[in-house]
């Protein structure tokens, strides 16, 4: 009897053996090495070409990272996500040269995305970095936010919007700027109103200006190199002369960045023609000096 049992237990080992030779199917028999290793853990990082439901902050933590689909109703478009060197200890301060290099590609790919300078749209362009934390744990990154107004007036308010901005300005848009109807006091502008250039205006934006490397104006002197950028920007967009006699053919009305957004690099200065005397209907764009005499009084 033992030797039958040890004859039949050789038997069956025989065959396992036999079994374990046979097609396999594809299997190999390692269920772990064909599988892709895990990704190594990292920083928190937001994405570009999505949206945001909040207002802007300047300051993004993942537990406030909320994006959506740019279809949805949002107040905020990524268009872009760069990184900053990753020796630095902690986020760039305003006016840092790490942060106006961040807004100098944010103006350039902000302006790509829309397919025209942003400036000549109802539109604002910020940068925020991560938290504290957040660079702490790694973080590097800058966010190029873009986001619709109400105007390009200094009292602007956010507006809600669906749609990509994606090529928002690369032709005829109602968040062009165009004709306006300006609201003076004391001889100088306060508010500029956007109206339809067939309705009779005294305004017209005409174009910006990049200001160069310079403290922010604050004394009188200081702007006057804003304002003769500003009439040179006029005389190519009417089509006159920029020379002399072309402070007499036309108020200009100057929109610099404030003083936050100076700091931060943004040197884009808004310019408008300004008809003081006067109301005219359509576009000025290319009229040439017929339509902008030189006054003598």
């Amino acid at each position: 009897m033992r030797r039958a049992m040890t004859t039949l237990l050789a038997a069956v080992t025989a065959a396992l053996l036999l079994a374990g030779c046979a097609d396999s199917g594809g299997l190999d028999g390692d269920l772990v090495d064909d599988w892709a290793a895990p990704p190594a853990p990292g920083p928190f990082v937001p994405a570009a070409g999505v949206c945001q439901v909040a207002d802007f902050a300047d300051v993004v933590t993942l537990a406030a990272y909320a994006p959506v689909d740019c279809a949805a109703p949002h107040r905020v478009e990524t268009v872009h996500v760069g990184a900053f060197p990753a020796a630095r200890a902690a986020p760039p301060p305003g006016g840092s040269a790490e942060l106006r290099g961040a807004f100098a590609d944010c103006d350039s790919r902000a302006t790509g995305h829309v397919g025209a300078d942003w400036r000549s749209g109802r539109l604002r362009l910020a940068v925020a970095v991560p938290s504290g934390p957040g660079w702490a744990a790694g973080a590097r990154w800058y966010r190029c936010d873009l986001t619709e107004v109400s105007s390009a007036e200094a009292a602007a308010t956010v507006v809600v919007r669906t749609g990509s901005l994606r090529d928002a300005l690369r032709g005829p848009s109602p968040l062009r700027l165009g004709c306006q109807q300006a609201r003076s006091r004391g001889g100088s502008v306060r508010t500029l109103l956007p109206v339809d250039c067939a309705t009779r205006h005294d305004a017209e934006f005409v174009g910006v200006w990049r200001a160069p490397d310079r403290p922010y104006p604050t004394r009188v002197a200081d702007w006057a190199p804003l304002y003769a950028g500003c009439r040179s920007v006029l005389g190519r967009y009417v089509g006159v002369p920029d020379d002399a006699d072309l402070r007499f053919r036309s108020g200009v009305v100057v929109r610099p960045p404030g003083s936050g957004r100076w700091r931060v690099g943004d040197r884009g200065v808004r310019c408008y023609l300004w008809l003081d005397d006067r109301t005219v209907t359509g576009s000025l764009r290319g009229a040439g000096p017929a339509a902008l005499p030189v006054r003598t009084r």
